[in-house]
């Protein structure tokens, strides 16, 4: 992560300006991805890569209130976490082998004090934002996120869109000692949602609720993790609508731990299920530290649609 501090008293001759901290930083990861696509009988070797750079900015105002803005410049290739993308002719959405443009999603503003910050644009979102629903990061591309309890069916920032797929948001973020609240809103099916979440003795307990039009948004979740003997483990729950002949939604559970194997390496592991899915899902992975703020890692993992995923690669931070 690199920072860089601007401060100038000569942009504007009648006026001090306050200065204004910009922070840079991000990933790249390149490597290759394997899938055997349950429904079509094909499988596909692929290389895969991304880009990201996030840009944050802040500046505080004299009364002691800090506003700011997050954006993200991302490209993919070859990346795959689509059920349906077994090939590269299929991934026109998650980067083909040409090449995605590296083009900047929606912003998220924020005006924050204290423990209160209120956002709008590209929020966080309630669902996405409550711990335990990303429990683990499996190998280098994520491979299907089944490990991901509310299915996404709420309010997300997106990397590679304008957030609220498409609709802008509104969120209220509250945090006092080991408690911290957290709602927000947007257009897309009138969601409203919320969490709330507490620290205990070295574990987090988490509830979540949510209104929606849309009969198969998340309803309601609940997780709890902390660490267990030689483990961080996480079992997060939600109720992803009911479990009807759509196949749609229902119930979705996921056990989930991550492992130390040696002094720079870990491993994850997950178990997954849901009404809706057709096997039960799990995966391994394993996390190599190289130093520097890079990583050897690479997993595998059998999805809730059948599907088989592998992939491995480099990773490295900046």
């Amino acid at each position: 992560m690199k920072k860089v501090l601007f401060a100038t008293t000569a942009l504007v001759a009648t006026a001090s300006v306050a200065a204004a901290d910009v922070t840079f930083s991000g990933y790249g990861r390149f490597g290759i991805q394997y899938t055997d696509d349950a429904s079509s009988g094909e499988d596909a070797t692929n290389l895969t890569s991304r880009l990201r750079l996030q840009i944050d900015t802040s500046a505080e105002s004299d009364n002691g209130v800090t506003f700011g803005a997050r954006v993200r410049f991302q490209a993919d290739q070859g990346t795959s976490n689509d059920a349906a993308a077994t090939d590269t002719s299929d991934a026109v959405a998650f980067g083909d082998p040409t090449g995605s443009a590296f083009d900047a999603n929606g912003v998220r503003f924020f005006a924050r004090s204290g423990g209160l910050e209120v956002g709008v644009g590209n929020i966080f979102g309630a669902l996405e934002f409550m711990p335990g629903m990303y429990p683990i990061d499996l190998g280098l591309t994520g491979l299907g996120y089944d490990y991901t309890a509310y299915n996404f069916r709420g309010d997300a920032y997106t990397s590679t869109g304008d957030g609220g797929y498409g609709q802008n948001g509104v969120e209220v973020m509250y945090s006092m000692g080991d408690f911290s609240v957290h709602v927000s809103a947007s257009d897309v099916n009138d969601r409203i949602a919320a969490h709330a979440a507490y620290k205990w003795n070295g574990w987090t307990f988490a509830v979540a609720a949510q209104d929606s039009d849309y009969d198969y948004d998340t309803e309601y979740a609940l997780s709890v993790a902390g660490s267990f003997g030689i483990a961080d483990v996480s079992l997060a729950y939600a109720k992803n609508g009911d479990d009807d002949a759509s196949g749609l939604g229902g119930d979705h559970i996921v056990l989930a731990a991550r492992f130390d194997v040696g002094a720079a390496t870990d491993v994850e592991v997950y178990v997954a299920d849901a009404d809706y899915f057709a096997e039960t899902s799990y995966g391994i992975d394993f996390n190599h530290d190289m130093g520097g703020g890079t990583s050897l890692r690479g997993g595998v993992a059998s999805l809730g649609n059948d599907d088989v995923r592998l992939d491995m690669g480099v990773r490295f931070n900046f």
